[in-house]
């Protein structure tokens, strides 16, 4: 009888326990469409911009969707980015979700999107 107990604490603990997931979105499904060719050394790194969006559901409800959020999320680190004129440009543009969910009930996700900058020079 104790082990039964005891198994059904166990279980009763994984199942309440959250769980979190992480994906990044590497496929080019992003608005970002920017042609750069950077096969001469005429640039040089300026920093990164980076854009961190936020999402709760209940019972799958609330919010917009994951890929809005990550649109979102990238079009907030565009504004980030501070570009200035055609001079500056983004490379290496990524999405990277985290999601935290309750046992379904209560879902978080989070979309944070980075890239590079770079500056042409002259």
């Amino acid at each position: 009888m104790k082990k039964i107990l005891f198994m059904m604490a166990i279980a009763l603990g994984l199942l309440v326990s959250s769980c979190g997931i992480t994906q990044q979105a590497t496929q080019n499904v992003n608005e970002l469409q920017t042609q750069v060719v950077l096969t001469e050394a005429n640039y040089q790194v300026v920093g990164t911009a980076t854009a961190e969006l936020t999402q709760k559901y209940v019972f799958g409800f609330g919010g917009i969707s994951k890929k809005a959020l990550g649109q979102s999320a990238m079009s907030a680190m565009m504004k980030n980015a501070d570009l200035q004129g055609g001079a500056r440009a983004i490379i290496n543009a990524n999405v990277e979700y985290d999601v935290v969910s309750y046992l379904g009930i209560y879902t978080k996700v989070t979309a944070t999107a980075t890239g590079t900058i770079i500056e042409f020079t002259k």
